[in-house]
């Protein structure tokens, strides 16, 4: 198993947000967090960075206990997290972005972060071409790819994605979850903590519902999707017929066929 959490209890000050979460991730998976805003998914992110510690629970990466651990030292070791909001360096060019997110390795090897960011921007030519440019003129969804890829300048086992699709466009969001799927394909292990219920659990194995900081149900994705629970409470009654009146008609159908192609 890469990533198990252990009768998880974190939160901020000494309220709890999270209360006594279990849950794994293994190698080559997609894992997806369902629920609501404010449900406590991106605090189990945090916790799972290092930016929350624990008041209780453990946390074992690799067969390691990692959770008096410091945050460097977890990236160092392949976890790298995404946050919600992109939060990209506005005023920075793309290649400065994508050096920050090598930080831990650039003092020991230049040269090979160097040689990582020449192979991450041949795998997204968008980027070459613009390396040179400020990212705060950027749209949302080329932000969110960014922050992805600087991710990945820290060769990581495990991405920690956060809201990737928070804000997005729907061209944007089929973009965003290609490139997920492409991770996959690539041997890395996501866990992915998404709103839009979905399609997160339209490309993940296994999804875990979380509400008000409490595992709620897990299990198979392609099983929680045909949930009517699931489908209650996240998708919306009759949501397939709303999500065709929400959008254009040739941009809903563009979405339903990449979903359904996952």
């Amino acid at each position: 198993m890469l990533l198990e959490c252990k009768g998880i209890t974190a939160g901020y000050s000494r309220s709890p947000v999270l209360q006594d979460i279990d849950f794994a991730v293994d190698e080559g998976e997609i894992v997806t967090l369902v629920g609501a805003n404010g449900a406590g998914k991106s605090s189990l992110v945090k916790t799972i960075s290092g930016l929350l510690r624990p008041m209780r629970g453990e946390l074992w990466y690799l067969g390691e206990r990692i959770d008096s651990l410091p945050t460097a030292e977890r990236l160092r070791r392949g976890i790298c997290h995404v946050p919600e909001g992109r939060q990209v360096f506005s005023g920075m060019t793309v290649a400065e972005n994508l050096s920050m997110g090598a930080y831990v390795r650039r003092a020991k090897d230049k040269a090979s972060v160097q040689q990582r960011l020449e192979e991450l921007v041949n795998q997204y030519p968008f980027l070459r071409e613009r390396l040179s440019d400020a990212v705060g003129n950027f749209s949302g969804g080329q932000q969110q790819i960014l922050a992805i890829v600087r991710g990945l300048m820290s060769q990581p086992k495990l991405i920690m994605l956060d809201e990737p699709s928070l804000g997005l466009s729907p061209m944007m969001i089929i973009e965003v979850f290609d490139l997920v799927k492409e991770l996959r394909a690539k041997g890395h292990s996501i866990l992915l903590s998404e709103q839009n219920a979905y399609a997160a659990l339209a490309i993940a194995d296994r999804g875990y519902v979380i509400e008000n900081g409490r595992v709620t149900m897990t299990g198979k994705a392609s099983d929680l999707l045909a949930s009517s629970e699931i489908a209650e409470r996240y998708l919306g009654a009759g949501s397939s017929e709303r999500f065709e009146t929400d959008t254009t008609q040739r941009t809903a159908t563009q979405i339903r066929a990449c979903i359904d192609s996952f």
